[in-house]
């Protein structure tokens, strides 16, 4: 998990963009390749 440690911390975006909860984004492609479901079945709770 180390490895994934610096993809979840947040940090702003050079244009200016409030930082993105990239666990979040993280959590629902895990959720994708274990379920093997389609993105527009990604439940809603995982943005």
């Amino acid at each position: 998990m180390a490895f994934l440690e610096r993809f979840i911390l947040t940090a702003r975006a050079p244009n200016g963009r409030k930082p993105a909860n990239h666990r979040l984004v993280l959590d629902g492609i895990f959720w994708i390749a274990r379920t093997g479901a389609p993105w527009r079945d990604l439940p809603e709770e995982l943005g």
